[in-house]
């Protein structure tokens, strides 16, 4: 990938700006320099002898900062171009962090068809902390700015937002928020670094559940703060070393070790989600399929404005009810299962698995109905998994 900006890495021996894949492939240090270890060692070490009074290795406890832990958050800072990075045993952490920056009082416009589980944290947690939150369909800019009110401090959003693969105007989101001093907050799980920068848009935070394409292979929990604010970074560092919601050094290890592979595993499951949207779009029991790289997309355009590709993330509605349960059960590649981004293809139900916790009049407002699935395509071959989906379909078909 070209044209990415990403800074000069250590040990390169020039200043000239690396490409994404160079940064993703070999990490921030290259290699750990004092023993030349290729791979970063996993640090598994609870705390770090001091030389001597007053002196330090720059490690002392491993809440707070772990060598592993530092070369993965200075990897994944290089590869969002931002200046710091904060890594947490899982995407509610960061985004639990993240919230810390407000006080009771504030107000948060969020988008209405995030993940759930981020409604119940914000909903049945920090509203009985006196926060305030407005749910709006933040693709459509005029509402976001109906929604403002003089409390108003931050607008947190994903673009393409879980399920409904809506897609919000970083840019304008961005401004009008930093007119009055607040922030832009991006959920950017479902694009990745690979093929989306909110921060070049003028996001003031990343977040990532990296358990999903960072990682990319469902065998790890982690999550993500990426900015570039000097003036946040210390109470976003006091707010993770406090709760103690830090990464792991092994995770940490998984992680480093999935974003080597993340551009490669980011083109296929682009180009196998592409043939799976047009071939479910041709299909009888399908009524409608959500899909960023559709041209008819009512956000196409902006899409290809602020990123350089679509993802691997399919929703779409069933016309018939009685086919959920039937397509869920026959299935056999594809894996009926919650989460996204690895390797396999993973089918998920949103109405009972991803956004149960939401109510319901919200989300029948926001497009979650009984007949939406929402398909995470792997790497596999496009031909093995449109075979298992034709299979599923004709077990369905009531003799």
């Amino acid at each position: 990938m070209k044209d990415t900006n990403c800074k000069p890495v250590r040990g390169t021996g020039n200043s000239r700006p690396l490409s994404l894949d160079t940064v993703l492939a070999r990490g921030a240090d290259f290699f750990e320099p004092q023993t030349g270890a290729v791979s970063t060692p996993i640090y598994q070490s609870a705390t770090f002898r001091h030389p001597g009074l007053g002196e330090t290795t720059g490690f002392d406890y491993s809440r707070c900062i772990n060598p592993t832990r530092q070369e993965l958050e200075k990897t994944l800072a290089l590869a969002e171009h931002g200046k710091y990075c904060l890594a947490f045993a899982t995407g509610m952490g960061a985004i639990s962090a993240a919230i810390k920056l407000y006080k009771p009082g504030d107000h948060l416009i969020v988008s209405e068809d995030l993940y759930g589980g981020t409604y119940r944290l914000f909903n049945d947690y920090y509203g009985r902390y006196g926060f305030s939150f407005s749910w709006v369909d933040t693709s459509d800019f005029k509402k976001v700015e109906e929604a403002l009110r003089p409390e108003t401090k931050a607008i947190f959003i994903e673009t393409p937002s879980n399920p409904m693969m809506k897609v919000t105007d970083i840019a304008a989101c961005a401004e009008l928020m930093h007119r009055r001093g607040g922030h832009l907050l991006v959920d950017n799980t479902f694009l990745s670094p690979w093929l989306q920068n909110p921060l070049d848009c003028g996001a003031d935070l990343v977040i990532h559940s990296g358990t999903k394409y960072l990682g990319g292979h469902n065998d790890t929990l982690s999550g993500f703060i990426v900015h570039s604010r000097d003036d946040l970074e210390e109470e976003l560092r006091n707010a993770q070393k406090s709760e103690g919601a830090t990464l792991s050094p092994f995770d940490s290890w998984l992680v480093l070790r999935g974003m080597k592979t993340l551009p490669l595993r980011m083109e296929k499951h682009e180009k196998n989600a592409k043939i799976l949207a047009h071939w479910l779009r041709g299909h009888e029991k399908v009524e409608r399929v959500f899909y960023t790289g559709f041209e008819d997309h009512p956000q196409y355009k902006l899409s290809q404005k602020q990123s350089r590709g679509f993802g691997g993330m399919i929703s779409f509605y069933l016309k018939d009810i009685a086919d959920v349960p039937s397509l869920l059960k026959n299935v056999s590649l594809i894996l009926f299962a919650e989460s996204l981004g690895g390797v396999e293809s993973l089918i998920t139900y949103p109405l009972v698995q991803t956004h149960g916790a939401i109510p319901e009049a919200m989300r029948l407002q926001a497009g979650v109905n009984d007949r939406l699935m929402r398909l995470s395509v792997g790497i596999e071959d496009p031909d093995d998994l449109v075979a298992d989906l034709t299979e599923a379909f004709k077990k369905g078909i009531k003799k």
